[in-house]
């Protein structure tokens, strides 16, 4: 690019950047110097191929999506949380609220997350243990009592019983008086990480992605700021990939979810803007920043040249951020607070529009009340004591920052085009099907995850307090237990519920339920009225895997 387009885009981002709310702060070093809100080449300086890199706030957003920066607004801190039961999670949502946390994140217990009410055998002894228990539309209830859902953003970690899950928190919203238009927050609903890494799934992939096209069409009609998808990388990252394979996989989910709502009338540039995406930010410093840098202008060029994108916000990647829940080691487990704050900040130089940082005691149990604190306020020091926030994508023109931000572009692309020959038609939607359906994507994961174990095995690799650094003086931590009676007191509340409810209201409903899947009608209004009338997730999900059966991986050695 020649000095004259570089000095014209400087003008436009000035321009933008003048006309946009700052927030009232001090953007200054710790030594009192006045810093620029952002960087680029000289003045009368050429650089080629600066139109890859661009500005803030500008096509292909390489730098962020706002001219800004976190001038505008900081990133949402939203902190991932779930134990036990809703009234014991509730407790923790109300502490991370008052400790400054900006928004909610559910995690959810296994029982849950395969679409299992506390009561059913499968359950036993899993039911609040790595989440909470949530079985019918009044344990939502229980969960956000207290907490106005219009004022607080809530994003829910699940996917194949996404959708009754979320009509539940809807229906817990209408019983706290609340329009449902201002909901704001995410939905996970990514089922196709579920095939390809976390293998949390119920039904045949149809079934799911007609469950979520219905889910689409809803939110876009009635609860217009809420994200109904939430396409995950994070799980595809813990399951072994390499960064560069974690993008490619969920941009290529993304694209999938693109075509989906495309195959169903959509307006691209109505539904694109609610999907958001969901990253790992691991331990190697600067190949986690160039990895976010990527996905934005990989996103942005294939919305607009690939699917006729037209409007900014549909081509904006939106991205939340978790730090590596596979990078915490139960050896020196206080290591686990340094690794969390360099891959915090990773995420955050890379442009992250919200950051969950994991506790130190994660790898051994739930985060203690203590611990939650301070993987909160690792966020709170990033935020309020680096200077990070002061300056938009300060390590844009970085030399070695542009080029892994390249290489993993390239990567990527490569992925692209072979996920697309995998499949019959040239679609990226066919390719992952048939990837699914071989075993490729678990394949190469596999692959990768193998080569750095064999890595951290011979030392190539290391990892402090595991192959390197051993001895210590740290003591045993004092680990959160959820009690067994957790259990007990769930499972006797389902069963007064079931008692309590009018039987007869929930038979017609999930009756009706099942009579709108075999119709085609969108299937979002017969749920809420089921789920409106107490029946449970597990009644839901059992009476969906009578009519459309469930999904068994098929065996591979």
């Amino acid at each position: 690019m020649d000095a004259a387009e570089i000095h014209a885009g400087r003008e436009r981002w000035q321009r933008r950047y003048d006309a946009a709310r700052k927030r009232d702060a001090d953007f200054t070093t710790l030594s009192g110097v006045t810093v620029d809100p952002v960087y680029g080449p000289p003045e009368g300086a050429a650089y080629p191929g600066f139109e890859r890199i661009g500005w803030p706030g500008e096509f292909p957003y390489t730098r962020g999506l706002y001219p800004t920066g976190y001038r505008g607004r900081t990133w949402t801190i939203r902190q991932f949380a779930g134990f036990g039961n809703a009234r014991q999670t509730n407790e923790r949502y109300k502490m991370i609220l008052a400790a400054g946390g900006g928004g909610l994140s559910v995690a959810f217990d296994m029982p849950t997350l395969m679409g299992r009410d506390s009561d059913e055998p499968e359950s036993l002894g899993e039911v609040g243990h790595c989440g909470v228990a949530i079985d019918s539309a009044a344990d939502m209830e229980v969960l956000f009592e207290g907490i106005p859902l219009q004022d607080v953003t809530t994003s829910m970690t699940i996917s194949g019983p996404a959708v009754p899950v979320f009509c539940m928190y809807l229906v817990a919203a209408e019983r706290q008086g609340v329009n449902l238009r201002d909901l704001d927050g995410t939905l996970q609903t990514d089922i196709f990480k579920e095939y390809i890494a976390q293998k949390e799934w119920l039904f045949e992939p149809e079934p799911h992605l007609r469950l979520i096209g219905d889910l689409m069409e809803y939110c876009a009609a009635e609860i217009p700021k809420y994200k109904p998808l939430s396409v995950s990388g994070y799980h595809i990252r813990e399951a072994g990939s390499t960064a560069a394979q974690e993008l490619a996989y969920t941009l290529a989910d993304g694209f999938g979810y693109v075509e989906l709502g495309l195959s169903r009338g959509l307006d691209v540039n109505q539904f694109a803007p609610g999907l958001s995406f969901f990253f790992d930010a691991h331990v190697d410093f600067f190949e986690e920043i160039a990895k976010f840098r990527a996905a934005r202008r990989i996103w942005a060029r294939h919305l607009r040249d690939d699917y006729g994108a037209t409007s900014e916000k549909a081509l904006w990647l939106k991205f939340h951020t978790q730090t590596a829940g596979v990078s915490l080691t139960a050896q020196q487990p206080v290591n686990n607070v340094v690794r969390t704050a360099i891959e915090a900040l990773s995420a955050v130089l890379g442009g992250t529009n919200s950051l969950h940082t994991n506790a130190l005691d994660e790898t051994l149990a739930l985060p203690t009340d203590e611990s939650a604190e301070i993987a909160l306020r690792t966020q709170q020091v990033i935020m309020e004591e680096t200077g990070v926030v002061n300056v938009a994508d300060p390590l844009g023109g970085s030399w070695y920052v542009e080029a892994l931000t390249d290489r993993i572009e390239a990567e990527a692309e490569e992925i692209f085009t072979r996920i697309r020959e995998l499949g019959h038609d040239g679609s990226i939607t066919a390719g992952i099907l048939r990837g699914i359906e071989d075993g490729w994507f678990t394949a190469h994961i596999a692959e990768a995850a193998f080569a750095y174990q064999q890595a951290l095995e011979k030392g190539d690799k290391k990892v402090v307090g595991v192959n390197a650094h051993n001895s210590t003086l740290a003591k045993e931590l004092e680990i959160l237990r959820v009690s067994h009676e957790v259990e007990q007191v769930q499972r006797r509340e389902l069963s007064a519920r079931k008692t309590d409810r009018d039987g007869v209201r929930v038979k017609a409903a999930l009756e009706r339920m099942v009579a709108v899947a075999r119709s085609g009608e969108n299937m979002i209004p017969a749920m809420l009225d089921a789920v409106r009338a107490e029946a449970t997730l597990g009644e839901i999900c059992g009476v969906l895997k009578s009519e459309w059966g469930i999904y068994r991986e098929p065996p591979r050695f």
